[in-house]
C-alpha cells in the first residue's frame, strides 16, 4: 500500500471513528488493568501487615512466657510446617541492640544491621530493601515487654511481588487479543455506523450520475443516521418535485409571455412601416408600454412568489382593523360583479383586528375574491363572512362556480398552475401561489373545499 493511500485512508471520518473506538476500548481495557493491579497490590500489603501484627502479638506473648527458648521452639515449629514464608524474628533490648535474630541465615539478603541504628524508643513499622533483588523486608516493632526487650517481627515481600509479576504477565498476555478485538471492533463499529452516509454518498453520486429516483436505503433503527436518511430522502423528493415544477413552470412562462412578446414585436414592426405617422407611432408605444407592464407585472409577481415560498417575503405587519379592510375589499369588487350581474354578499363582524401588513393581505384576499366574483355565472352568488372563532379570525369566500376538479386540488397552489377551465380566462396563474405565500407570512393556514359543479370555498384563518 502506498504511503499516499494511506494517508488517505488515515484521514477518512471512518478511520477516525474506528480509532477511536479502538482508543476507547484498549484504554478503557488497561485503565481497569492498572486498577486491578493497584487494588490487587494494596489488599496483599494488607494481608501481610495484619498477619504480622497477629504474629508479633504471639510472639511476645511466647517471649513472654519461655523466653528465647520457646521462641526456638516457635520458630521449628513453623519450619516443620513448611511455612511459604519465614518469619522474621528479632530481640533488642532498650538501646536497640541486637540480643537474637532467628533463623538469621535467611536473611542474608538484607542488611540487618541497620536495624540497629534505628530509634531505640520508636515503634512502628520499618521497611528494608533487600541488595539482590526488589524485594523489602516490612517490620513492625513492639513496646518493650516484661523482660525489659523489644520484640520485632517480619516478612519479606517476595510472594507478594511474585503475585504481582504473575498478574502483569497476564495483563500482556490478554493485552494482545483485547488489541486485536479492539481493532477489529472498531472497524466493524464504524462500518455499521457510517453505512447510511455512505448510502447518502452513493446515492449523491448516483444523482450526480443522472439517475434522480435513486433514494438512501433506510436501517428503521430509529437513530440520528436513520432519521439523516429519511430527511435526506425527503429532501430529494422536494428537490425532484422542485425540478418537475420548474419545467412546468418554464413551459408556462413561455407561454404567457409569448403572446405579449409576439404582440408587441408586431406593433413595433407596424410602426417601422408606417414612417411619418405620429398618431400610429404613438399608439404602437402606448400598446407597448402596456405589453411592457403586463411583461413587468408577470416578473414581479413570480419574484413575490419565490420570496412567499422561501419564507423571505418581507412583509410589514402591524395592528389593524381588518373589518374595514374587508369591507373596502368588497366595496372595491362590488361594481365588478354588478357589471357581471353576480350578487356579492358579505357577512363581517364588527371590530375585527389583527397584526397583518395591510397591503399584502389585501392583496390576498382580493385575488381570492377576484377569482370567485371570475369563475362565478351570470345571475348567481359570492358570499363572503368574516367572523372571531376563539384566538383566531376565520374569513371565508364562498363562490358558486364550475369548481376545481378534486385531481387539481392539490395543485392549485402551485406556481403557474392553471387548471383546464381557467386557461379561458386572463391571468397569470401565480395567484393562489402567492396568496398561499402570503398567509403563511402571516402565520395564518388557507384551505379549499370543492366539488364539481358546486362552486370552491375558500378559507384563509389569521392568528388573532
Amino acid at each position: 500500500m502506498s504511503l499516499k493511500r494511506l494517508r488517505n485512508i488515515t484521514r477518512t471520518l471512518g478511520f477516525r471513528v474506528g480509532a477511536w473506538y479502538s482508543a476507547i476500548f484498549i484504554g478503557s481495557s488497561a485503565l481497569l488493568f492498572v486498577l486491578a493491579y493497584l487494588f490487587l497490590g494494596a489488599t496483599l500489603r494488607n494481608q501481610d501487615y495484619e498477619e504480622i501484627q497477629l504474629e508479633l502479638r504471639e510472639v511476645q506473648t511466647l517471649y513472654d512466657i519461655g523466653g528465647v527458648t520457646a521462641l526456638n521452639r516457635y520458630v521449628d515449629h513453623l519450619s516443620s510446617e513448611r511455612r511459604s514464608r519465614p518469619l522474621f524474628i528479632r530481640i533488642a533490648d532498650k538501646g536497640n541492640h541486637t540480643r537474637h535474630i532467628f533463623s538469621r541465615d535467611s536473611w542474608d539478603d538484607f542488611n540487618l544491621d541497620l536495624l540497629s541504628q534505628g530509634c531505640p524508643d520508636c515503634q512502628g513499622w520499618q521497611t528494608f530493601s533487600c541488595r539482590k533483588g526488589t524485594y523489602v523486608l516490612d517490620v513492625l516493632s513492639g513496646p518493650v515487654t516484661a523482660r525489659g526487650n523489644r520484640v520485632q517481627v517480619g516478612m519479606s515481600s517476595q510472594r507478594r511481588q511474585e503475585i504481582l509479576r504473575q498478574f502483569r504477565k497476564i495483563f500482556l498476555v490478554v493485552m494482545a487479543p483485547l488489541f486485536v478485538l479492539g481493532l477489529s471492533g472498531g472497524i466493524f463499529l464504524s462500518r455499521r455506523t457510517l453505512r447510511p452516509i455512505r448510502g447518502i454518498i452513493k446515492t449523491v453520486r448516483s444523482i450526480d450520475a443522472g439517475t434522480m429516483d435513486a433514494r438512501v436505503k433506510r436501517t428503521h433503527t430509529g437513530d440520528e443516521l436513520d432519521e439523516l436518511a429519511g430527511l435526506f430522502n425527503s429532501m430529494l423528493d422536494s428537490i425532484h418535485r422542485l425540478i418537475i415544477g420548474m419545467e412546468n413552470s418554464l413551459d408556462h412562462v413561455a407561454h404567457d409571455l409569448r403572446t405579449p412578446m409576439t404582440r408587441l414585436r408586431n406593433i413595433s414592426e407596424m410602426a417601422l412601416r408606417e414612417e411619418g405617422d405620429p398618431e400610429l407611432a404613438r399608439q404602437a408605444l402606448e400598446k407597448g408600454i402596456e405589453e411592457s407592464d403586463r411583461i413587468l407585472s408577470l416578473l414581479t409577481t413570480l419574484m413575490d412568489v419565490s420570496e412567499a415560498e422561501t419564507g423571505v417575503l418581507r412583509i410589514v405587519p402591524h395592528d389593524t382593523n381588518l373589518s374595514h379592510l374587508i369591507e373596502t375589499i368588497v366595496e372595491m369588487y362590488r361594481f365588478v360583479a354588478e357589471e357581471k350581474e353576480v350578487e356579492l354578499l358579505s357577512e363581517i363582524e364588527k371590530g375585527l383586528t389583527a397584526s397583518v401588513d395591510p397591503h399584502r393581505m389585501s392583496q390576498a384576499l382580493a385575488n381570492i375574491l377576484d377569482n370567485a366574483v371570475k369563475f362565478t355565472p351570470q345571475g348567481k352568488k359570492v358570499r363572503l363572512t368574516a367572523r372571531r372563532e376563539g384566538a383566531r379570525i376565520h374569513i371565508a369566500i364562498q363562490d358558486s362556480g364550475p369548481g376545481i376538479p378534486s385531481e387539481d386540488l392539490p395543485r392549485i397552489w402551485d406556481r403557474l398552475f392553471r387548471g383546464d377551465r381557467s386557461r379561458s380566462q386572463k391571468g397569470l396563474g401565480l395567484g393562489l401561489s402567492l396568496v398561499k405565500g402570503i398567509v403563511s407570512a402571516h402565520h395564518g393556514e388557507i384551505y379549499v373545499e370543492s366539488s364539481e359543479g358546486e362552486g370552491a370555498l375558500f378559507t384563509v384563518v389569521l392568528p388573532g
